[in-house]
């Protein structure tokens, strides 16, 4: 997109920006001065902000002014600014950044303003603002200009404060837990610990392939490793693969692991979290989604991951053999990809067509086969199982957990059945890493682990169907003059 500064303004414009001023003394908020209007009520203020609104009434004008807490109402008097004063304010346009002082009193209808005193713009704006009447209705348009959106739509920014709480919530829960946080490589030689592809990138100064982090699992078990007992990160990650309602190529994760804990352990302490978020961010235990009332109230439910397959397929699927699998998988109406004719994508995509969608309230999916979870403790009396669970709420996966794999033997053995799907064309395969392979040598202590996304999260709390919504700048595809 073109400039909006042409060649016959742009002397003009420059001149007048050289004469704005580099700071203004902001000594009170909207939401403040409404919050406590009987404290306000006749007080001196200095407020800043964008011109959202201007009505102009022979010598009166009022100015409705946006600033990060919502909107006030600004009012001119001729009468009392003067004529000077008045015209400059009578010059300003939608969108021009400005500070005001003056007085806080009501208006006949009852609308808490600033009686002005003095003025001064702070930033022109150059384009006008669309319509405030009208907003933004191109979704693409919004999640593109996200700055639009913002200043147009409280909703947006409502969404967004939401989601800086959410994040603080979680911080604080974690830390009260006797959790640390710590930071892990986002460019790293191998990628690991789920199932994707990755982005692949190039590292000049050591001239080779390296990879964005899918997760940033087998380094916090790094850390578990080296004596560190609760760690946690939240962080970027990044895999090649869907872009649609529920998936983003880069989004937010939370990962957590605690030494001497098992999947038991994490879903208690998730239980917690998620409750204590719900009281925090919601103030309730309760809430709506879908028009479907969710409750955070504990226990969460649990099912059994492949008895719930069972139930709706009317097989026992762990006992068919690979081909029966795959062609009662096909039979259902589900396509398999060549390179993904393999037991874990079989159950998985029969889980989320016939299981998933039912699962509104909370409920923890547990004890999965062995074949899909290549980092996972095998189940206490039934090897052919894992001690992981999935928890699923409104339909959508929440959170991943294991009773972490602390046996290097079965590590390696799990790592080259992985490079065997590899070998087939299987683009989400684990990567056989070595250097992990050798940490595990050196002895980690039984862990319980666990991977939350946090757009979900926030997508629920906020009543949101698209990840796009929740965040802030998402991607998507350039358009031409992009």
């Amino acid at each position: 997109m073109e400039s909006a500064i042409g060649d016959d303004t742009k002397d003009s414009l420059k001149a007048l920006f050289e004469k704005l001023p580099y700071s203004y003394n902001v000594t009170g908020t909207a939401s403040e001065i409404k919050s406590d209007y009987a404290k306000s009520e006749g007080s001196e203020v200095s407020v800043a902000g964008r011109v959202l609104a201007i009505r102009r009434s022979g010598k009166l004008m009022f100015l409705d002014l946006l600033d990060s807490t919502g909107k006030i109402q600004c009012f001119f008097d001729y009468s009392v600014l003067g004529e000077d004063s008045f015209e400059s304010a009578k010059s300003l346009n939608l969108g021009d950044i400005i500070g005001a002082k003056g007085t806080v009193f009501k208006t006949k209808p009852g609308e808490i303003s600033i009686n002005v005193k003095e003025h001064v713009l702070l930033s022109k704006a150059i384009r006008p603002l669309p319509s405030e009447w009208y907003g933004l209705k191109d979704t693409e348009l919004r999640y593109r200009k996200r700055y639009l959106d913002l200043i147009l739509n409280s909703q947006t920014r409502k969404i967004f404060l939401a989601r800086s709480a959410i994040l603080k919530g979680i911080r604080e829960f974690l830390e009260g837990k006797g959790f640390t946080e710590f930071e892990t490589p986002v460019i790293q030689p191998l990628y690991g610990g789920g199932d994707a592809e990755p982005f692949k990138t190039f590292v000049n100064t050591l001239n080779e392939d390296d990879y964005l982090r899918i997760s940033d699992e087998l380094y916090l078990k790094r850390l578990i490793i080296g004596g560190f007992d609760k760690v946690y990160e939240i962080c970027k990650d990044f895999r090649n693969e869907d872009l649609d309602s529920e998936h983003s190529p880069e989004f937010t994760m939370i990962e957590w692991y605690q030494a001497y804990a098992d999947y038991n352990d994490m879903m208690d302490l998730i239980e917690d979290l998620l409750l204590h978020l719900s009281r925090s961010v919601m103030g309730s235990e309760k809430f709506t989604y879908n028009g479907k009332e969710i409750s955070f109230s504990k226990p969460f439910k649990r099912i059994k991951y492949i008895d719930s397959i069972n139930e709706k397929v009317g097989k026992d699927v762990l006992s068919l053999g690979d081909e029966e699998l795959f062609s009662l998988v096909e039979a259902k109406g589900i396509k398999l990809e060549k390179s993904k004719r393999h037991r874990a994508h079989a159950y998985d995509r029969l889980f989320s067509v016939f299981v998933q969608p039912e699962l509104i309230q909370p409920t923890f999916a547990i004890d999965y086969p062995r074949e899909t979870s290549p980092l996972t403790r095998p189940k206490r009396g039934d090897p052919k199982l894992v001690e992981r669970f999935e928890l699923f709420i409104g339909g959508m996966e929440i959170a991943n957990s294991y009773s972490e794999l602390n046996n290097p033997v079965i590590q390696k053995e799990n790592f080259e059945a992985e490079s065997e799907k590899s070998k087939q064309g299987d683009k989400e395969a684990e990567p056989m890493d070595f250097d992990f392979l050798e940490a595990m040598e050196y002895g980690m202590p039984p862990t319980g682990g666990l991977g939350m996304g946090i757009d979900r999260i926030v997508m629920l709390f906020t009543g949101q169907n698209s990840i796009k919504e929740v965040i802030l700048f998402p991607m998507e595809k350039r358009g031409s003059g992009h």
